[in-house]
């Protein structure tokens, strides 16, 4: 799910992608995208200020309920992630310009003529993964951040005969 125009340069949204991406870890993105209204609810809209002062017995509730990937360490990681997350806008005045630095603000564009040549990961994946890491967060593995990259347009993987390539 590639998102289009001014959707992928919305802080908030880089949260939903990045809670996203890491909830669906050794999963299919199926079984999350049928969750992704579960998760808005129970995590305040993917709001990084609020997630951040969840405190341990909500985070405990949140467990319990069954519309969403019970992992302990997958839902604890959403509030771990937050606090990683505001120090970066706090940083870089926004999430935004921080990711798009590592592609010097503007999408890789690969040419793909079939999905075998998509990669997990690549240099640029690894990168940020490791910077994320050093900074705090969790569930932000190569791979994981690979496919977001491809969420929010970092990269575009569309093979060179789709049309929305």
């Amino acid at each position: 799910m590639i998102l289009s125009g001014e959707y992928h340069h919305n802080d908030r949204l880089h949260f939903e992608m990045l809670c996203l991406e890491g909830a669906q870890a050794g999963l299919s993105w199926e079984t999350v995208l049928k969750k992704r209204s579960n998760y808005k609810k129970l995590f305040a809209d993917f709001d990084p200020v609020k997630v951040s002062k969840f405190t341990d017995e909500k985070l405990e509730k949140i467990l319990l309920d069954p519309g969403i990937i019970r992992n302990r360490l997958k839902v604890f990681s959403v509030r771990q992630n937050a606090i990683a997350f505001l120090k970066i806008q706090k940083e870089y005045k926004s999430f935004d310009k921080y990711i798009w630095g590592f592609v010097n603000h503007k999408s890789i564009k690969n040419k793909r003529k079939n999905l075998k040549e998509v990669p997990t990961n690549t240099k640029e994946s690894d990168l940020i993964s490791s910077d994320l890491k050093k900074r705090g967060m969790k569930f932000i593995g190569s791979t994981i951040i690979y496919a977001y990259m491809q969420a929010v347009g970092l990269v575009n993987d569309h093979i060179t005969s789709c049309f929305k390539y």
